[in-house]
Order: C-alpha cells, then structure tokens, then sequence
C-alpha cells in the first residue's frame, strides 16, 4: 500500500477519526503532501507524518470564577503546544461554547502550516475555553479571564508559547489576561499579542487578518491573470473583525461588498455594505445584524434558520469574489454548486477552514480559483510576530510600516505557494502548494534538530 495511503489508512483505525474536523484537516494535508514524499524518502525515514500529527502537548484545566450573583462557575481551559521546529508556539485563545480538544487539535494542526507559510520563526498552537463572553458583563469578563490565566501562565512565556486572540477573545479579553500575567508574575514582557496599543500592542493587529486576506487575493489575481477587484461585486460572511476588515479593505480597492452575516442572519445590500453602521452594530451595541434595516429598511435581511440546511444565504448571491470569514465547514458543496453556477471567479478563505472538503473538490473541478485558509488569512499571525518583534525590541512601528511588511509578506507568501505548486506538478492548485510548502519547511526543520 503506498505510503500516504497507509497513513490515511491507519488514521482511520485509531482515535484521531473520532475527531472528526481534526481528521478532515489531516486528510486533506497528507493528500496534498504527496507528491513531496513521494520525491523526496527522507521524510519517511525520519517518520515526520507520525511526529507532526501528534502535539508535543495538550494542556487541560479547570477554570473557576464567580459570576455578578456570586454565584460559582466552572469552564475548562485547553492550550495545545502542537509543533515549535520553527519558534514559540503561536496561535490564538478562543472563548466559545463549541470549544473542546477535537477543535483544538484541528486549529493547532493548521496553524504549523499557517505560520511556517509566513516564513516568519513562529511555531504552531491553539488554546482557549468553553466560556462564551456573550451576555456577560465586564467584570464577569474579566473574573473569568483573571481565573484562566491564573492557570494558563504556568505554560507560556515570549520564548515558549505566546497565544493570541481568536473567537470572543479581542482587545478587552486580551487586557485582562495581561494585566493578570503581569501581576501574577510582576514580569512586564510580550507574553500575549494583540494587546491594546496602550501596552505594546501592534497598530494593524485587529485589521490584520482581513487586510491580509485581501492582499492575497490581489496578488493571486495578478499571477492568475484575472481582472483585480476594483469595481467588482464580492461577498463577505462574517461580520466579527475578519469580515469588517475584509470589507474595509475590499472597499479601499473600489470593490463592492454586499453581504455579511452573524450565526443569525445574513444582510444583502446591493448598494454595498455600510461599514459604519456595521461597526457601530457588532463592536459597540454587540447587536444583531436586523438592526441595519431600521437604517437601510430596503436592504434584506434573511434568517438562517428560514433557510435551506446545509446551505447559506450569503453564496446565493452572484459575485465575482466570495470571502467566507464567518466560521469553519459554514460554505458547503451545495453553496459551491450556486457559486460556480454564478460565475464566481475566486473564492479566498478569511476564517479557518470554512469550506467543506466536498466544497473545495468541486472548485478544483470548475474555473473557480480558491486560496485556502492556512496562506490567505495568515496575515494576522504575521502581525502577531511583528508585535513580538516590536515587544522585543521595546521599538513599536508605525501604522505605515506594519501594513507594508503585511502587504510585503502576504505577496511574497502568495508567490511562494503558487511557485511550490507549480514546482511538484499541481500548478494553480493553491491548496497543494500551501500544503506542501508550509509542511516541508516545518519538516526540514525537525530533520535538522533530530530526535
């Protein structure tokens, strides 16, 4: 049995197929891969596939904290430190309900290769907890953060492992967790990213994902010999800081964004999006996306609980460019289906694996382009790294400069994945190429430093 094959095989058989977006990341990595292993038998012999696919650790705690009614609550904490061939581990905390270890292990496992495509000397983790941040108040916010890092700080360090925002944890979360790092360790050092700038946060850092998405798409626009995004209907989903920042930067190129959506609903204005409004409705009020009809009464909103299953509003809608932004497995192979039939030409990834393996098959098989998740939306990590290097260096850089080197890395990452696939036979398959080239550094790199 060929040896890729093999490894599939024997996944299948043991407990990783129970994880099952876990197993889906993994599948689609080694299918990607083989045409390197099959070049190249060093990578056999050194049993990279086995050590890559299992974390160096999984960090499990209990998280308690008292609520405004003094009432006694209790979460769970998880930080998984997957692969640090390359640097610190790196990755972000997420504070949501669907939080587990199977959720974990699948965006650890992604962020090896996301953050080894940025060329940048970061390492791959992921953390984060059940609580859910929505409804709360502040200072239960901030009891609950003070509580989880109480416990998480044992394991981190800026050479060791430095977490980053992710879902539910933005620039407040990240204060607080701070505050308490600091006091419980009374060490001032860039233990966290994506701080206020106020204490060694990066300016950028909250555009940066979007921004980098965008950068990306442009670039793999120019080398695909596509018509650039100026004047072009896209689609967002989403409407957290990925989207509003892909939308921001869509409309800084001319193009013309028309949707974004909440695990709700999803508003369709074809005049474009009003980008105030929305700002004003997700980061200010933490309200419902219905509340842009009681300012645009003739834009739609539709609920998706009055739409089709497995389906989403928001691929219905004719675009040149889709940005799904919103959550993982969220556009399926029926909403490839209406994408392709609407002549969509590109399809890039802003959340972490949003698109369905099935999905992504049926893109390969049509003219739609698409860039897969662990290259497009690497532009937040890559800002992470330069708020480290600012940390690090007590220097910050301006605006200008860091949305340069974004720009600046995004190209350069997006040249690299197209220049592997062409390399190993699968030219314009950008899922290949990023697989490939963010593998075989992480690869070269544990040969190198041995067992």
């Amino acid at each position: 049995m060929p040896y890729i094959k093999s490894k599939i095989e024997s996944l299948k058989r043991s407990n990783c197929a129970l994880d099952t977006t876990f197993f889906q990341a993994v599948e689609e990595v080694l299918i990607s891969i083989k045409p390197l292993i099959d070049a190249d038998p060093t990578y056999a012999k050194h049993s990279i596939i086995d050590r890559i696919l299992t974390p160096d650790r999984m960090v499990k705690f209990k998280v308690t904290w008292m609520d405004d009614k003094q009432n006694i609550k209790v979460n769970t904490g998880y930080r998984v430190q997957f692969n640090n061939a390359l640097g610190p581990y790196k990755g972000g905390l997420r504070f949501h309900p669907s939080v587990n270890e199977d959720i974990l292990n699948f965006l650890g496992f992604e962020q090896i290769f996301k953050n080894s495509l940025t060329g940048l000397p970061i390492g791959g983790g992921k953390g984060g907890s059940d609580f859910d941040p929505k409804g709360k108040s502040d200072f239960e916010v901030m009891k609950f953060c003070k509580a989880f890092m109480t416990e998480l700080h044992k394991y981190i360090g800026p050479r060791i492992d430095v977490p980053a925002g992710d879902i539910g944890v933005g620039a407040r979360e990240i204060g607080y967790l701070f505050g308490q790092y600091k006091k419980i360790t009374s060490t001032y050092e860039g233990i966290l990213t994506g701080k206020p700038h106020m204490f060694g946060g990066s300016l950028m850092r909250p555009e940066a994902t979007g921004y980098g998405l965008i950068y990306f798409t442009q670039r793999m626009l120019e080398i695909e010999d596509k018509e650039p995004l100026k004047d072009k209907i896209c689609t967002v989903s989403g409407s957290g800081n990925v989207a509003i920042y892909t939308i921001e930067k869509l409309y800084s190129l001319g193009a013309i964004p028309v949707t974004c959506s909440c695990s709700k609903g999803m508003i369709y204005d074809k005049r474009g999006i009003d980008l105030n409004l929305i700002k004003e409705i997700k980061l200010q009020r933490r309200g419902c996306l219905e509340g842009y009809l009681e300012t645009y009464p003739d834009a739609s909103y539709i609920k998706i609980e009055d739409y089709p299953k497995n389906t989403h509003p928001v691929w219905d809608i004719p675009c040149y460019a889709a940005f799904p932004c919103a959550t993982q497995n969220e556009l399926t192979q029926e909403d490839a289906k209406k994408l392709i039939k609407n002549k969509c030409t590109v399809v890039a990834e802003g959340a972490n694996m949003p698109s369905t393996t099935e999905a992504i098959n049926l893109f390969h098989k049509s003219t739609v382009m698409f860039a897969p998740a662990k290259a497009a939306n690497a532009g937040g990590v890559a800002v992470s790294e330069f708020e480290m290097s600012q940390n690090a260096s007590m220097t910050p850089w301006s605006a200008q400069r860091v949305d340069e080197k974004l720009k600046e890395t995004m190209f350069s990452l997006c040249d690299n994945v197209s220049r592997t696939a062409k390399e190993y036979g699968v030219t314009g398959n950008y899922v290949d190429g990023a697989n490939i080239a963010g593998f075989k550094r992480v690869a070269d790199a544990m040969i190198a430093e041995g067992v």
